[in-house]
C-alpha cells in the first residue's frame, strides 16, 4: 500500500474526529449531552458523553477516503455500515436511555447482516457463535468505557495493530480502514485523556467494539491473520470484561446494569487514578498487540506458547488486583464486592 495514502487517510480521520469532538465539547452544541455522576461513576462532575460522535465521524471519513483510494470489499463496507447504524442508535440511547432489549436486538441485527455478507454459506452453529461473539464485543467495549482515556487508547493501539498486520499481508483497503479508525481514536483522545473533557458514550463504544470483532473476522476470512490474532490484540478488554461478566452472572447480579467492579475500575478506586491506570493499560495493550503482530510470523507451537503465556499473565494480574482490592476494602471498612 502506498505510504502517502496511509498518511492522508489517517490525517483526514484524525482531523475530522478532532474537529467534531471539539464541537461536542462546546456547551452550546446540540450534541452536548451531559453524563451526570452517580454511585457507580468514577467521575464527580457532569461531563458530556458524545465524544463517540467525533470518532464515528472520523470512521465515516475513513470509509469514504479508503473506498476512493483503493476500493473496499463488501464485507468491510458491511462492517462499516453496521457500525454506523449502531452509532446512530447509540446516540439516541445516550440521549434517552433505550431499553436493553432494544439495544441487544439492534446489535444482533447488525451482526447478522454483516455475517450474511461476510460468509453466507457458513454453517448455522458457526454463524451463531460469530453472532454472539460480535454482540459480546460490542458490549464489552461499552462496559470497558468507564475511565478517562481507556477505551480511546484501546481503539488507537488495537486498530493500529490490525492495520499493521493487514498492510503486511497485502490487504490495502482493510489496512487503510483500520489505520483510519486508530487515527480517529487519537483525535478523540486529545479531549478524553485525563482530565477528560468528554466521554465516548454508547455512540462510540458500541460501534468500536463491533468493528473490532467484525474487522477481525474480515481479516481472518481474507487470510490476513488467524482467529486468535484479533482476540489477543484486544485481550486486555476481552479478559477484564469477560471475567467480570461471568463473576456477576454467577453471583446472580443483573449483568446489563452499570457497576464499578471491573478490574480497571478497582485499580482507579484504589488510588492509582485515571491517568496512571490509563498509562499502565496502554503498556499492557501495546505489549499484547505487539506480541500478536510478532507472533504472526512464528510457527504454530510458538504461537500456542505465546497465547498460553498471556493467559497466565492475565490470571496473575487478576489475582493480584483482587488481593489488593480486598486489602483496600478492609482498610476502608468497605465490602469487597
Amino acid at each position: 500500500m502506498a505510504a502517502d495514502a496511509l498518511v492522508w487517510v489517517s490525517l483526514l480521520a484524525f482531523g475530522v474526529a478532532w474537529g467534531v469532538t471539539w464541537v461536542c465539547c462546546q456547551p452550546g452544541s446540540w450534541l452536548h449531552f451531559l453524563d451526570h455522576p452517580n454511585e457507580r461513576s468514577l467521575h464527580v462532575t457532569p461531563i458530556p458523553r458524545t465524544g463517540g460522535v467525533g470518532v464515528m465521524a472520523g470512521v465515516l471519513a475513513t470509509g469514504i477516503a479508503a473506498a476512493l483510494a483503493c476500493g473496499l470489499g463488501s464485507a468491510v463496507l458491511a462492517a462499516l455500515g453496521g457500525a454506523l447504524a449502531l452509532a446512530a442508535l447509540g446516540l439516541v440511547d445516550d440521549r434517552r436511555s433505550l431499553p436493553a432489549r432494544v439495544r441487544f436486538a439492534a446489535q444482533a441485527v447488525a451482526a447478522g447482516g454483516f455475517l450474511a455478507v461476510l460468509a453466507p454459506s457458513t454453517g448455522t452453529a458457526v454463524t451463531v457463535l460469530f453472532l454472539v461473539g460480535l454482540v459480546w464485543m460490542a458490549n464489552l467495549y461499552n462496559f470497558m468505557d468507564g475511565s478517562d482515556g481507556l477505551a480511546g487508547g484501546m481503539a488507537l493501539i488495537g486498530f493500529a495493530c490490525l492495520g499493521l498486520a493487514a498492510n503486511l499481508a497485502g490487504h490495502a483497503g482493510l489496512a487503510l480502514v483500520c489505520a483510519g479508525i486508530a487515527a480517529a481514536a487519537a483525535g478523540f483522545l486529545c479531549f478524553n485523556f485525563h482530565p477528560a473533557r468528554i466521554f465516548m458514550g454508547d455512540v462510540g463504544s458500541v460501534p468500536l467494539g463491533f468493528l473490532a470483532g467484525a474487522l477481525g473476522l474480515v481479516g481472518q476470512r481474507a487470510g490476513a491473520w488467524p482467529l486468535w490474532f484479533p482476540l489477543l490484540v484486544f485481550s486486555p478488554f476481552v479478559a477484564d470484561a469477560t471475567v467480570t461478566l461471568l463473576r456477576r452472572a454467577l453471583a446472580g447480579e443483573k449483568v446489563w446494569q452499570a457497576h464499578r467492579n471491573h478490574f480497571y475500575q478497582r485499580v482507579v478506586r484504589m488510588g492509582v487514578g485515571h491517568r496512571r491506570t490509563a498509562l499502565a493499560a496502554y503498556g499492557l495493550m501495546a505489549a499484547a498487540g505487539g506480541s500478536a503482530v510478532a507472533g504472526l510470523s512464528q510457527g504454530f507451537s510458538l504461537q500456542c506458547g505465546m497465547i498460553t503465556m498471556w493467559i497466565f499473565l492475565y490470571v496473575i494480574l487478576g489475582r493480584w488486583i483482587d488481593r489488593a482490592w480486598r486489602r483496600h476494602a478492609a482498610a476502608h471498612g468497605q465490602t469487597p464486592c
